[in-house]
């Protein structure tokens, strides 16, 4: 069994933090003795299923009901299934628009180093994507066609 405090340190959130947690209904089955919180070990893995689902950008009142699922047994494992699919499909989605910004970052870091070092931006105005590092053709190609129209500068 584990205190508040030990499992604070040990995921790197505040007490205050796992207190909202447990007021909110995520931690069902929370054992306390003498009013104070223990935490065992199935609890610190619903807190790693709580951190994964809030990072994934579930709100609370939603990871509420999941854990209330879990707490209902195997009946809701098809309603825990499609939730988790349909956060996993926007984690996807939000990477892949992460990579698209990476690439123009690259490209833009890439594009102005050379500026710098050319003194002007007249040699890159001028240079196509055949002309450009392999590396960097593929995130100026991702980037342009994300900004299809726009001049890229």
């Amino acid at each position: 069994m584990y205190t508040i405090g030990q499992v604070a340190e040990q995921f790197g959130l505040s007490v205050s933090t796992l207190r909202y947690y447990d007021k909110e209904g995520l931690f069902p089955g929370l054992e306390r003795i003498n009013g104070i919180r223990r935490f065992g070990d199935r609890d610190l893995e619903a807190l790693r299923v709580i951190e994964c689902l809030k990072k994934s950008g579930l709100e609370i009142r939603d990871i509420r009901q999941f854990m209330e699922w879990c707490a209902q047994g195997s009946a809701t494992y098809p309603q825990r299934r499609e939730l988790l699919w349909k956060q996993k499909a926007t984690v996807e989605a939000d990477m892949e628009r992460l990579r698209d910004t990476l690439a123009m970052l690259n490209y833009k870091c890439w594009y102005y180093e050379q500026a710098i070092r050319d003194g002007n931006e007249d040699r890159m105005h001028s240079m196509g994507p055949d002309e450009m590092p392999e590396e960097i053709r593929g995130a100026y190609l991702r980037a342009h066609a994300l900004t299809a129209g726009e001049e890229l500068r």
